[in-house]
């Protein structure tokens, strides 16, 4: 059979060729530009309310000036691996600074958060090893998991008894980690570590976080572990650059021979060139910037409360969010995309989630907020919301 016989069949490429076909297709839209909290697609000025930028820093002056310096000082690329040519000081120095940032020993610098997650997870599975997971983890926690020699196990979202029924289930002489979120992508909900951390030391499990959206956003900015005073009882903390540190990248932190044995065996670290220098200081300047200014994560959390509270009193189901990340549950594709259409087209950029990325038959929006965002912003897409909602039946018409 030809392998790619399957590409006229399958079910994704048929959603995107109806989407096409009904001129409601969301994905892959060029920005001719961006400020933050506003970009600008065919020359409309457009209200962004689905970006990653938690804390607005992509566009700060301190961001930009290390970026600009590193560049004029490192040139554009290491043009090696880390393990070869590719280690500059500020390297180093970054991962120094991320330890102590997130309160571990050491941390490792990867060239994205996909793969810190697939290198570190793959490489410390083996044979009789068990990786728990919670099932709304995000997709390269998952392949990370099946990169490895381990096997997987899936627990229904933050359901602890389940958890514990299939930590209890394992051979006593297997080693176990418990693998989780610390804030869900899509549902903006928390993972409770509070009820997580008695668990896996009951059971000799060690536990890893992912901190991708956590990070800037939790514990003054340092993240799960951190929010629920935990840190010490966290053994993997893994973080994103692309989020709040407003850059690209990604690192792991735990204790020092964990990542020195995460250094010598993860695959994607080992065999990737290393992140550029000014990608390095941009990350580093919003380091820095967390550090000292703790009133971007203060307003951050201003704006996404004002928001959750907005859309809740208008009658959206916002499901259980916990986090300036605000899910608009619609319903089914069609649905879903409609409605993201039609905001589009008044000026407000959120983003339609279809399955794979919730269960088939679902399609919710994702909206996220900035720190940077104007109280004259929110309460424009709160105004547009609401109008359409209004109009397609999503909320009732007597709600302004």
């Amino acid at each position: 059979m030809d392998i790619f016989a399957k590409i006229k069949d399958s079910p994704r490429m048929q959603t995107a060729v109806k989407a096409r076909e009904a001129g409601i297709y969301p994905y892959f839209l060029p920005l001719d530009g961006t400020e933050g909290t506003i970009v600008t697609v065919d020359g409309r000025d457009i209200i962004m309310i689905g970006s990653n930028n938690y804390l607005g820093l992509t566009t700060h002056p301190k961001v930009r000036q290390y970026s600009k310096d590193a560049i004029d000082r490192y040139g554009t690329s290491c043009t090696g691996s880390r393990f070869l040519n590719g280690t500059l000081r500020l390297h180093l120095e970054l991962e120094q600074r991320l330890a102590n940032f997130v309160g571990k020993e050491a941390a490792l610098v990867y060239s994205t958060g996909m793969f810190a997650n697939l290198g570190s997870i793959s490489c410390l599975a083996g044979p009789d090893d068990y990786l728990i997971c919670d099932k709304e983890n995000h997709a390269s926690i998952v392949d990370g998991a099946l990169l490895s020699q381990g096997k997987l196990k899936r627990f229904r979202h933050n359901d602890m008894d389940h958890l514990e029924m299939i930590l209890d289930r394992l051979p006593d002489n297997s080693g176990r980690m418990v693998i989780v979120d610390g804030v869900y992508s899509m549902s903006g909900d928390i993972a409770p570590l509070d009820e997580i951390v008695p668990i896996c030391k009951h059971y000799g499990a060690r536990l890893y976080v992912d901190d991708a959206h956590s990070i800037g956003m939790l514990g003054n900015g340092r993240g799960t572990a951190a929010h629920f005073g935990l840190t010490d009882d966290v053994d993997l903390i893994m973080g994103t650059f692309s989020k709040s540190f407003a850059s690209i990248g990604g690192f792991i932190a735990g204790d020092r021979d964990v990542i020195a044995y995460i250094q010598h065996h993860a695959r994607s670290f080992i065999f990737s060139a290393s992140l550029p220098p000014a990608n390095l200081m941009a990350a580093q300047a919003a380091l820095e910037i967390m550090e000292t200014e703790p009133e971007h994560v203060e307003q951050l959390w201003d704006n996404g409360l004002k928001m959750l509270n907005g859309l809740r009193e208008l009658g959206f189901n916002t499901g259980n969010t916990q986090t300036p990340i605000v899910p608009i549950i619609i319903g089914g594709v069609e649905p879903t995309l409609l409605t993201w259409k039609m905001l589009f087209e008044r000026g407000v950029y959120t983003n339609p989630v279809v399955p794979p990325g919730v269960p088939e038959g679902q399609g919710l929006l994702r909206t996220s907020y900035m720190a940077t965002h104007t109280e004259e912003q929110l309460d424009r897409a709160l105004e547009i919301i609401g109008a359409t909602g209004r109009q397609l039946g999503l909320i009732p018409n007597g709600r302004h």
